[in-house]
Protein backbone atom coordinates (compact mmCIF):
# COMPACT_ATOMS: atom_id res chain seq x y z
CA UNK A 1 0.00 0.00 0.00
CA UNK A 2 1.17 3.43 -0.75
CA UNK A 3 1.94 6.29 1.87
CA UNK A 4 -0.40 9.02 1.95
CA UNK A 5 1.42 12.29 0.81
CA UNK A 6 2.84 14.32 3.60
CA UNK A 7 0.40 17.22 4.58
CA UNK A 8 2.01 20.66 3.93
CA UNK A 9 1.09 24.13 5.24
CA UNK A 10 1.89 27.32 4.92
CA UNK A 11 2.70 29.44 8.26
CA UNK A 12 -0.36 31.37 7.63
CA UNK A 13 -2.54 28.10 7.49
CA UNK A 14 -0.91 26.18 10.75
CA UNK A 15 -1.51 29.52 11.88
CA UNK A 16 -5.35 29.39 11.63
CA UNK A 17 -5.99 25.70 11.88
CA UNK A 18 -3.80 26.65 15.17
CA UNK A 19 -6.25 29.75 16.81
CA UNK A 20 -9.36 27.89 15.59
CA UNK A 21 -8.49 24.50 17.70
CA UNK A 22 -8.09 26.76 20.61
CA UNK A 23 -11.43 28.32 20.45
CA UNK A 24 -11.13 31.87 18.39
CA UNK A 25 -12.81 32.40 14.93
CA UNK A 26 -16.17 32.06 16.10
CA UNK A 27 -18.79 34.81 16.56
CA UNK A 28 -19.05 35.06 21.10
CA UNK A 29 -22.04 34.37 22.34
CA UNK A 30 -24.67 37.02 21.81
CA UNK A 31 -26.53 36.74 25.27
CA UNK A 32 -25.25 35.17 28.26
CA UNK A 33 -22.63 32.48 28.70
CA UNK A 34 -24.01 29.55 29.68
CA UNK A 35 -21.95 26.75 32.28
CA UNK A 36 -22.47 24.31 28.66
CA UNK A 37 -20.44 26.89 26.83
CA UNK A 38 -17.59 27.09 29.91
CA UNK A 39 -18.21 23.36 29.68
CA UNK A 40 -17.49 23.03 25.93
CA UNK A 41 -14.55 25.46 26.13
CA UNK A 42 -12.84 23.54 28.53
CA UNK A 43 -13.68 20.13 26.60
CA UNK A 44 -11.95 22.13 23.22
CA UNK A 45 -8.58 23.47 25.18
CA UNK A 46 -8.16 20.77 27.41
CA UNK A 47 -7.26 22.57 30.54
CA UNK A 48 -6.60 25.89 31.94
CA UNK A 49 -3.52 26.74 34.14
CA UNK A 50 -3.71 27.97 37.45
CA UNK A 51 -1.24 30.91 38.79
CA UNK A 52 -1.93 32.96 42.07
CA UNK A 53 -0.79 36.19 40.81
CA UNK A 54 -3.76 38.88 41.34
CA UNK A 55 -2.99 42.49 39.33
CA UNK A 56 -5.12 42.03 36.73
CA UNK A 57 -7.49 38.64 37.27
CA UNK A 58 -7.05 35.35 38.42
CA UNK A 59 -4.97 33.54 35.26
CA UNK A 60 -7.69 31.03 35.21
CA UNK A 61 -10.51 33.44 34.69
CA UNK A 62 -8.73 35.28 31.79
CA UNK A 63 -9.22 32.73 28.53
CA UNK A 64 -12.53 31.81 28.89
CA UNK A 65 -12.98 35.74 28.34
CA UNK A 66 -10.25 35.87 25.93
CA UNK A 67 -12.56 33.19 23.98
CA UNK A 68 -16.47 33.94 24.70
CA UNK A 69 -15.98 37.72 26.18
CA UNK A 70 -18.04 38.55 29.50
CA UNK A 71 -18.91 35.89 31.70
CA UNK A 72 -19.45 35.62 34.75
CA UNK A 73 -16.48 34.30 36.69
CA UNK A 74 -18.76 32.32 39.58
CA UNK A 75 -19.37 29.70 36.88
CA UNK A 76 -15.61 28.95 37.17
CA UNK A 77 -15.97 28.52 40.95
CA UNK A 78 -19.22 26.46 40.78
CA UNK A 79 -17.63 24.00 37.96
CA UNK A 80 -14.66 23.38 40.50
CA UNK A 81 -15.92 23.48 43.68
CA UNK A 82 -19.60 22.34 43.43
CA UNK A 83 -20.78 18.59 43.15
CA UNK A 84 -21.04 17.36 40.67
CA UNK A 85 -17.35 18.82 38.98
CA UNK A 86 -16.98 19.57 35.58
CA UNK A 87 -13.49 21.05 36.31
CA UNK A 88 -10.87 19.33 38.82
CA UNK A 89 -7.13 20.37 39.49
CA UNK A 90 -4.35 18.46 39.31
CA UNK A 91 -0.92 19.27 38.26
CA UNK A 92 -1.28 19.03 34.03
CA UNK A 93 0.38 21.92 32.37
CA UNK A 94 0.96 23.82 36.07
CA UNK A 95 -1.44 23.20 38.54
CA UNK A 96 -4.54 23.13 36.22
CA UNK A 97 -8.02 23.04 36.09
CA UNK A 98 -8.93 19.83 34.02
CA UNK A 99 -12.16 17.80 32.75
CA UNK A 100 -12.60 15.23 35.65
CA UNK A 101 -12.91 12.42 32.75
CA UNK A 102 -8.45 13.54 32.43
CA UNK A 103 -7.93 12.93 35.88
CA UNK A 104 -7.81 9.18 35.47
CA UNK A 105 -4.82 9.92 32.69
CA UNK A 106 -2.51 11.50 35.22
CA UNK A 107 -2.93 8.34 37.69
CA UNK A 108 0.81 7.74 36.12
CA UNK A 109 1.96 10.75 37.20
CA UNK A 110 0.80 10.06 41.02
CA UNK A 111 2.45 6.91 40.81
CA UNK A 112 5.64 8.96 40.05
CA UNK A 113 5.14 11.55 42.85
CA UNK A 114 8.46 10.42 44.39
CA UNK A 115 10.24 10.99 40.58
CA UNK A 116 7.91 13.77 39.31
CA UNK A 117 7.23 16.00 42.07
CA UNK A 118 10.11 18.76 43.36
CA UNK A 119 12.42 18.07 46.04
CA UNK A 120 10.30 20.42 48.65
CA UNK A 121 6.84 18.00 48.21
CA UNK A 122 9.28 14.49 47.82
CA UNK A 123 10.84 15.27 51.38
CA UNK A 124 7.70 14.99 53.21
CA UNK A 125 7.37 11.03 52.12
CA UNK A 126 10.64 10.38 54.85
CA UNK A 127 7.47 11.40 57.79
CA UNK A 128 4.81 8.52 56.94
CA UNK A 129 3.26 9.24 60.23
CA UNK A 130 2.91 13.24 59.59
CA UNK A 131 1.02 11.71 56.32
CA UNK A 132 -1.42 9.50 58.14
CA UNK A 133 -1.95 11.82 60.32
CA UNK A 134 -2.66 14.47 57.78
CA UNK A 135 -5.29 11.80 55.80
CA UNK A 136 -6.81 11.39 59.31
CA UNK A 137 -7.20 14.80 59.92
CA UNK A 138 -9.02 15.41 56.26
CA UNK A 139 -10.91 12.79 56.53
CA UNK A 140 -12.69 13.39 59.63
CA UNK A 141 -12.93 17.41 59.31
CA UNK A 142 -14.05 17.70 55.81
CA UNK A 143 -11.97 20.22 53.01
CA UNK A 144 -9.88 22.28 55.21
CA UNK A 145 -6.52 24.63 53.84
CA UNK A 146 -3.06 24.02 54.66
CA UNK A 147 -3.31 26.40 57.62
CA UNK A 148 -6.39 24.66 59.03
CA UNK A 149 -5.17 21.47 58.66
CA UNK A 150 -1.77 22.66 60.78
CA UNK A 151 -3.79 24.46 63.12
CA UNK A 152 -5.84 21.26 63.95
CA UNK A 153 -2.79 18.48 63.68
CA UNK A 154 -1.84 16.82 67.32
CA UNK A 155 1.54 18.83 67.27
CA UNK A 156 2.62 15.15 68.61
CA UNK A 157 2.56 14.23 64.95
CA UNK A 158 4.31 16.60 63.58
CA UNK A 159 8.39 16.15 63.13
CA UNK A 160 11.00 18.39 64.51
CA UNK A 161 11.78 20.61 61.49
CA UNK A 162 9.80 23.44 61.79
CA UNK A 163 10.07 24.62 57.61
CA UNK A 164 10.91 22.66 54.49
CA UNK A 165 12.53 24.24 51.33
CA UNK A 166 10.39 27.23 50.49
CA UNK A 167 9.77 28.33 53.82
CA UNK A 168 6.67 25.64 53.97
CA UNK A 169 5.71 24.32 57.09
CA UNK A 170 5.76 20.15 57.47
CA UNK A 171 2.26 20.18 57.42
CA UNK A 172 2.14 22.20 54.03
CA UNK A 173 4.73 19.74 52.33
CA UNK A 174 2.89 16.77 53.38
CA UNK A 175 -0.58 18.05 51.89
CA UNK A 176 0.77 18.84 48.84
CA UNK A 177 2.73 15.59 48.88
CA UNK A 178 -0.18 13.77 49.05
CA UNK A 179 -2.18 15.92 46.56
CA UNK A 180 0.53 15.19 44.28
CA UNK A 181 -0.12 11.28 44.81
CA UNK A 182 -3.61 11.78 44.10
CA UNK A 183 -4.29 10.83 47.99
CA UNK A 184 -5.51 14.09 48.53
CA UNK A 185 -7.50 16.35 46.17
CA UNK A 186 -8.83 19.97 45.90
CA UNK A 187 -12.11 21.11 46.61
CA UNK A 188 -12.08 24.32 45.57
CA UNK A 189 -10.25 27.57 46.10
CA UNK A 190 -10.75 30.33 48.82
CA UNK A 191 -11.73 34.00 48.21
CA UNK A 192 -7.75 34.15 49.31
CA UNK A 193 -6.78 31.30 46.67
CA UNK A 194 -5.58 28.62 48.97
CA UNK A 195 -6.22 25.22 48.37
CA UNK A 196 -8.84 23.47 49.78
CA UNK A 197 -7.81 19.97 50.68
CA UNK A 198 -10.14 17.18 50.76
CA UNK A 199 -10.44 13.30 50.10
CA UNK A 200 -10.93 12.15 46.51
CA UNK A 201 -13.93 10.51 47.11
CA UNK A 202 -15.90 13.26 48.21
CA UNK A 203 -14.67 15.33 45.29
CA UNK A 204 -14.78 13.72 41.99
CA UNK A 205 -17.49 12.28 40.46
CA UNK A 206 -18.22 8.32 41.25
CA UNK A 207 -17.52 7.17 37.17
CA UNK A 208 -14.09 8.89 38.06
CA UNK A 209 -13.41 6.85 41.21
CA UNK A 210 -14.55 3.61 39.38
CA UNK A 211 -12.64 4.34 36.12
CA UNK A 212 -9.92 1.70 35.95
CA UNK A 213 -6.54 2.57 36.10
CA UNK A 214 -5.18 2.90 32.21
CA UNK A 215 -2.18 1.21 31.81
CA UNK A 216 0.52 4.05 30.82
CA UNK A 217 0.91 3.53 27.04
CA UNK A 218 -2.97 4.36 27.18
CA UNK A 219 -2.73 7.11 29.31
CA UNK A 220 0.17 8.93 27.15
CA UNK A 221 -1.94 8.67 24.17
CA UNK A 222 -4.94 9.95 25.62
CA UNK A 223 -3.39 13.36 26.91
CA UNK A 224 -1.20 13.37 23.74
CA UNK A 225 -4.50 13.49 21.72
CA UNK A 226 -6.03 15.81 24.00
CA UNK A 227 -2.87 18.18 23.32
CA UNK A 228 -3.28 17.97 19.83
CA UNK A 229 -6.92 18.59 19.39
CA UNK A 230 -6.03 21.55 21.45
CA UNK A 231 -3.06 22.23 19.00
CA UNK A 232 -4.73 21.60 16.31
CA UNK A 233 -1.45 21.18 14.83
CA UNK A 234 2.17 21.43 16.33
CA UNK A 235 5.64 19.38 16.96
CA UNK A 236 6.16 16.18 19.01
CA UNK A 237 7.73 19.31 21.46
CA UNK A 238 4.67 21.41 21.08
CA UNK A 239 2.15 18.15 22.38
CA UNK A 240 3.99 16.97 25.29
CA UNK A 241 4.90 20.44 26.89
CA UNK A 242 0.63 20.98 27.01
CA UNK A 243 0.91 18.01 29.59
CA UNK A 244 4.92 17.89 30.45
CA UNK A 245 5.48 14.67 29.31
CA UNK A 246 8.87 12.98 29.38
CA UNK A 247 9.92 12.47 25.45
CA UNK A 248 10.42 8.56 25.37
CA UNK A 249 6.71 7.81 26.10
CA UNK A 250 5.50 10.70 24.31
CA UNK A 251 7.08 9.67 21.04
CA UNK A 252 5.47 6.29 21.43
CA UNK A 253 2.27 7.48 21.97
CA UNK A 254 2.37 9.79 18.96
CA UNK A 255 3.46 6.71 17.11
CA UNK A 256 0.58 5.00 17.84
CA UNK A 257 -1.59 7.80 16.82
CA UNK A 258 -0.52 8.27 13.61
CA UNK A 259 -0.69 4.39 13.27
CA UNK A 260 -4.28 4.87 14.24
CA UNK A 261 -4.78 7.59 11.98
CA UNK A 262 -5.40 9.84 14.91
CA UNK A 263 -2.83 12.15 13.98
CA UNK A 264 -1.91 13.41 10.37
CA UNK A 265 2.10 14.17 9.56
CA UNK A 266 2.58 17.16 8.58
CA UNK A 267 5.19 19.70 7.07
CA UNK A 268 4.49 22.99 8.21
CA UNK A 269 6.06 26.04 7.33
CA UNK A 270 9.24 27.46 9.45
CA UNK A 271 8.90 24.29 11.97
CA UNK A 272 12.07 22.70 12.03
CA UNK A 273 10.52 19.32 13.04
CA UNK A 274 8.27 17.24 11.97
CA UNK A 275 4.70 18.16 13.05
CA UNK A 276 1.19 16.69 13.63
CA UNK A 277 -2.11 17.81 13.10
CA UNK A 278 -5.20 16.18 15.14
CA UNK A 279 -7.47 14.30 12.36
CA UNK A 280 -10.67 16.54 13.34
CA UNK A 281 -8.82 19.76 12.94
CA UNK A 282 -10.56 22.25 11.56
CA UNK A 283 -8.50 24.46 8.19
CA UNK A 284 -10.59 27.59 7.96
CA UNK A 285 -9.84 30.19 5.41
CA UNK A 286 -9.67 33.17 7.65
CA UNK A 287 -9.79 33.96 11.11
CA UNK A 288 -11.79 36.83 12.58
CA UNK A 289 -11.28 37.39 16.08
CA UNK A 290 -10.05 39.88 19.23
CA UNK A 291 -9.07 38.75 22.34
CA UNK A 292 -6.27 39.46 24.94
CA UNK A 293 -4.64 36.51 26.21
CA UNK A 294 -2.92 36.01 29.47
CA UNK A 295 0.46 35.40 29.68
CA UNK A 296 -0.95 31.91 31.24
CA UNK A 297 -3.04 31.13 28.00
CA UNK A 298 -2.98 28.11 26.18
CA UNK A 299 -2.46 29.47 22.79
CA UNK A 300 1.01 31.23 24.38
CA UNK A 301 2.16 28.23 26.82
CA UNK A 302 4.77 27.43 23.94
CA UNK A 303 7.26 30.05 23.47
CA UNK A 304 9.24 29.18 20.57
CA UNK A 305 5.86 27.71 19.11
CA UNK A 306 4.45 31.12 19.34
CA UNK A 307 7.19 33.09 18.17
CA UNK A 308 7.11 30.60 14.73
CA UNK A 309 3.57 31.12 14.12
CA UNK A 310 2.94 34.40 14.96
CA UNK A 311 6.61 36.05 14.57
CA UNK A 312 6.15 37.19 18.13
CA UNK A 313 8.52 37.03 20.84
CA UNK A 314 7.07 36.38 24.67
CA UNK A 315 8.89 36.16 27.62
CA UNK A 316 6.66 36.38 31.26
CA UNK A 317 8.63 39.43 32.86
CA UNK A 318 6.98 39.02 36.20
CA UNK A 319 10.00 37.77 38.02
CA UNK A 320 12.54 40.19 36.46
CA UNK A 321 13.44 43.16 38.34
CA UNK A 322 11.76 46.03 37.60
CA UNK A 323 14.63 48.07 35.97
CA UNK A 324 15.13 45.44 33.91
CA UNK A 325 11.62 44.59 32.31
CA UNK A 326 10.91 45.27 28.91
CA UNK A 327 7.78 45.88 28.41
CA UNK A 328 6.30 45.54 31.96
CA UNK A 329 4.93 43.61 34.94
CA UNK A 330 1.80 41.42 33.30
CA UNK A 331 1.83 42.00 29.53
CA UNK A 332 -1.17 40.48 27.80
CA UNK A 333 -0.60 39.98 23.71
CA UNK A 334 -3.68 41.12 21.87
CA UNK A 335 -4.78 38.89 18.94
CA UNK A 336 -6.48 41.17 16.58
CA UNK A 337 -7.66 38.03 13.97
CA UNK A 338 -4.90 36.39 12.44
CA UNK A 339 -2.16 38.52 14.30
CA UNK A 340 -0.90 38.94 17.32
CA UNK A 341 -0.76 42.94 16.68
CA UNK A 342 0.10 44.58 20.13
CA UNK A 343 1.31 43.76 23.84
CA UNK A 344 -0.11 45.63 26.95
CA UNK A 345 0.82 45.31 30.82
CA UNK A 346 -2.31 45.71 32.83
CA UNK A 347 -3.21 46.20 36.18
CA UNK A 348 -6.66 46.30 37.47
CA UNK A 349 -6.55 49.53 40.20
CA UNK A 350 -9.38 48.02 42.06
CA UNK A 351 -9.76 50.75 44.55
CA UNK A 352 -9.97 53.59 42.02
CA UNK A 353 -12.01 51.89 40.10
CA UNK A 354 -10.07 51.67 37.07
CA UNK A 355 -7.98 49.43 34.46
CA UNK A 356 -4.48 50.88 34.29
CA UNK A 357 -2.53 50.41 31.24
CA UNK A 358 0.48 50.62 32.35
CA UNK A 359 2.24 50.56 28.89
CA UNK A 360 0.68 49.54 25.21
CA UNK A 361 3.03 48.99 22.65
CA UNK A 362 2.57 48.15 19.06
CA UNK A 363 4.29 45.41 16.52
CA UNK A 364 5.59 45.90 13.45
CA UNK A 365 3.41 45.94 10.82
CA UNK A 366 -0.31 46.32 13.23
CA UNK A 367 -2.91 47.74 11.72
CA UNK A 368 -3.92 50.83 11.60
CA UNK A 369 -7.28 50.10 13.53
CA UNK A 370 -4.98 48.45 16.12
CA UNK A 371 -5.18 50.90 18.66
CA UNK A 372 -9.56 51.69 18.67
CA UNK A 373 -9.59 47.50 18.20
CA UNK A 374 -7.61 47.62 21.69
CA UNK A 375 -9.55 49.93 22.61
CA UNK A 376 -12.63 48.31 22.48
CA UNK A 377 -11.08 45.31 24.18
CA UNK A 378 -9.92 46.91 27.20
CA UNK A 379 -13.70 48.71 27.71
CA UNK A 380 -14.73 45.33 27.44
CA UNK A 381 -12.59 43.64 29.84
CA UNK A 382 -12.90 46.54 32.31
CA UNK A 383 -17.06 46.30 32.44
CA UNK A 384 -16.26 42.50 32.85
CA UNK A 385 -14.32 43.15 35.91
CA UNK A 386 -16.92 45.94 37.40
CA UNK A 387 -14.25 48.58 36.84
CA UNK A 388 -15.52 52.09 35.40
CA UNK A 389 -13.22 53.41 32.93
CA UNK A 390 -9.73 52.48 31.55
CA UNK A 391 -6.71 54.88 32.04
CA UNK A 392 -3.69 54.30 29.43
CA UNK A 393 -0.47 55.82 31.12
CA UNK A 394 1.98 57.34 28.53
CA UNK A 395 4.61 54.44 28.24
CA UNK A 396 4.61 52.50 24.91
CA UNK A 397 4.56 53.40 21.10
CA UNK A 398 0.73 52.55 21.27
CA UNK A 399 -0.01 54.60 24.28
CA UNK A 400 -0.17 58.48 22.90
CA UNK A 401 -3.18 56.27 20.03
CA UNK A 402 -4.47 53.95 22.42
CA UNK A 403 -5.88 56.92 25.32
CA UNK A 404 -7.26 59.20 21.96
CA UNK A 405 -8.70 55.91 21.14
CA UNK A 406 -10.21 55.71 24.67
Amino acid sequence: MSRAPLLRLNNDQARRVALRAQGFGRPRPAGRVTMRQIGGLLDRVGLIQIDSVNVLARAHLLPPFSRLGPYDPAIIGRASGRAPRRLVEYWAHEASLIPPETHPLLRWRMARVDREAWTTVRAAASEPRLLEAILDEVGREGPQTAAEVGRRLDPGHLPGKKEWGWNWPPVKSGLEYLFFAGKLTAAGRTAQFERRYDLPERVLPAAVLDTPTPEPERAFAGLIEIAARAHGVGTAACLRDYFRLPARESDAAIAGLVAAGRLIPAEVEGFPAPAYMHHEASRPRRIEARALLAPFDPLVFERARLERLFGFRYRIEIYVPRQRRRFGYYVLPFLLNERLVARVDLKADRAGSALLVRSAWAEDGAPPETAAQLAAELESMAGWLGLDRVVVERRGDLAPELAGAL
